[in-house]
């Protein structure tokens, strides 16, 4: 399937220049546009961008503070909202990213009605559920980023402990994309081998007793680099695009984006397993074979972020 024909990144802060220079180079738009309520911001971002256009073949870049450069928009991606600091966790920030969307996306939808809407603002879960509330849209038309960028770096944390491509690791992050999240290990493979039982070139492997610590470490991640740097935008750039890829080239892959469903036991949230994306966004959740303690955790991470939802948003 060809290139969308416009793909709108809404907020041109250091995520958002990013997700438009990632989708920019993968030529997954004939057209980009990128809104910011700072007007400069965004028409320099945009501009900077437009002077490497031939070296990706071309295409349009442009950019504005004014919600009409999103009109038309086949795929709009939302990174605006507070920023998150360090010692924030995600959830932190739900109070007042929940109240941008509210006043953010019925001017989005004006001009871009038959968009797909892909959130990348956290907390993500938050965000996504809300937005899917305002919108009125069906659930798989607004989704959010979720566990994409965290199951990028279990893969890639579990690819150097083992000393293998990260390619080959099959393993993947579910429920929040925060403090709850959980990895199903029962279902985690190293090219076809369940991971426990791989011994890598160097003899080296990962033990049941690593497992907590591993995945502490994915669901730190940010912080350090939030410690170093002041903020996290060159992944989440990258992983933004290759949801975006799966859209404009309706390529029915399957990828952990955040959809709203029913838990059992805790009722409606947004949060992320594995799903079919394509050109109209999320088409179908595919089944994941969990175990007794993996289900149990899944449930406590709906829960956590239900309790959220309960407090900060009310139709």
């Amino acid at each position: 399937m060809s290139a969308l024909e416009k793909l709108a990144v809404v907020g041109a802060g250091s995520v958002g220049a990013a997700i438009a220079y990632a989708t920019t180079i993968d030529r997954l738009a004939d057209e980009i546009a990128l809104y910011d309520i700072d007007g400069p911001r965004a028409q320099a971002e945009a501009l900077d961008l437009s002077h490497g256009l031939q070296f990706v073949g071309g295409g349009r870049v442009h950019g504005g503070g004014d919600v009409e450069v999103c009109r038309g928009a086949d795929l709009v991606v939302v990174t605006a909202g507070a920023a998150q600091r360090p010692g924030d966790s995600r959830l932190d920030l739900a109070g007042a990213n929940v109240g941008l969307v509210q006043r953010l996306l019925p001017a989005l939808l004006q001009v871009a009605p038959d968009a797909v809407y892909l959130f990348v603002t956290n907390p993500v879960d938050v965000v996504t559920y809300v937005a899917q509330e305002i919108a009125g849209l069906p659930h798989g038309r607004v989704i959010g980023s979720g566990t994409v960028l965290d199951s990028s770096r279990l893969r890639q944390l579990l690819a150097e402990r083992l000393g293998v491509s990260v390619t080959s690791v099959h393993a993947m992050v579910i429920g929040e994309h925060g403090d709850s999240e959980i990895v199903p290990w029962s279902s985690a493979m190293v090219g076809g081998t369940p991971l426990l039982d791989v011994i890598g070139p160097d003899g080296r492997r990962v033990r049941r007793d690593e497992l907590d610590t591993i995945r502490t470490e994915v669901r730190d991640a940010a912080q350090r680099i939030i410690a170093g740097k002041g903020n996290t935008n060159l992944a989440i750039g990258l992983a933004t695009a290759r949801i975006a890829r799966a859209v404009s080239r309706d390529e029915h892959a399957v990828l952990p984006v955040s959809v709203r469903m029913t838990i059992e036991g805790v009722g409606d949230v947004c949060l992320s397993v594995p799903n079919v994306v394509g050109r109209a966004g999320v088409l179908t959740t595919m089944p994941i074979a969990l175990d007794e303690e993996e289900r149990d955790g899944l449930r406590r991470s709906a829960a956590a972020l239900r309790a959220v939802l309960d407090a900060v948003w009310s139709r």
